[in-house]
């Protein structure tokens, strides 16, 4: 199974648990380990029973080795649905690696990002946008997956453009078919789309970045998630984190996110 490979390659690194840290990350005596599986840089396999392989799935496996436990993965198809898991009641889930963003932030707590994930837009041929300030402008319409961290964030900041959200293939099909300004992703993802054939273009730099972090259910407390919040900044310094960037091939599109205050 991809749970018990993964911990078995896991290393003991960082900042040993109390007993009370332990008994609240991985109360049923596995931790349970919720995986965004719709993000292709963090997921990059699946085992033939569906299990996530990749740097999420990986880091959590490190977690469960410092904490001395077994390891359970839970995939979860979106970032929604392992949220919802989370709360008002008491969470499906022990420990859940997913986009950090304040709308999510209900029933969770997050630990500083490990990583980060450039968002920008796909524009359509002949387009003169430049920034994201040439784009947010009244006319304009930008079409967006339902969800993601990056729609989440256009819902704050977009001023005068029309923000469009759809689900899954529907957002391709209809930036296309409509002819709208934007289509709003990651980088990695839109630099690689076929559209690009077609004389599209990705805007220049980007107007956000996705923090992908380690989210902890607010009702395990605030020593579990400040043990955890801790070990996350030493795995970013010792260069696990990027360790596990290299293994998986996602150099240049995960990024290592720089070292938080604490």
């Amino acid at each position: 199974m991809a749970a018990a490979a993964a911990a078995a390659a896991a290393k003991v690194v960082g900042k040993a648990p109390s007993a009370a840290v332990v008994a609240a990350l991985a109360p049923t005596g596995t931790l349970r380990a919720a995986i965004n599986m719709s993000n292709f840089l963090l997921v990059t396999d699946k085992t033939e029973d569906g299990l996530p392989i990749g740097v999420s799935a990986s880091l959590a496996a490190h977690v469960a080795a410092r904490l001395g436990v077994p390891l359970t993965l839970m995939p979860y198809p979106s970032p929604p649905a392992l949220c919802e898991a989370a709360g008002p009641g008491e969470s499906a889930w022990d420990i859940g690696n997913i986009g950090a963003d304040p709308l999510r932030g209900e029933f969770i707590n997050f630990t500083a990002p490990y990583a980060e994930i450039e968002s920008t837009v796909l524009l359509p041929p002949g387009s003169a946008v430049e920034s994201f300030a040439d784009l947010d402008t009244e006319g304009a319409t930008i079409i967006t997956a339902k969800g993601g961290a990056y729609s989440l964030w256009l819902e704050r900041n977009v001023q005068h453009a029309t923000l469009v959200q759809e689900t899954g293939a529907a957002v391709k099909e209809r930036f296309v078919a409509e002819g709208l300004d934007a289509m709003a992703g990651l980088r990695p993802a839109l630099v690689s789309d076929a559209l690009l054939a077609e004389g599209y273009t990705v805007m220049p730099g980007h107007y956000g970045l996705v923090e992908q972090a380690t989210g902890v259910p607010k009702a395990k407390g605030e020593e579990a998630f400040e043990w955890l919040r801790e070990w996350i900044e030493e795995v970013k310094a010792n260069g696990l984190v990027s360790s596990l960037v290299d293994e998986f091939g996602v150099q240049g599109n995960l990024l290592v996110a720089p070292a938080a205050k604490l």
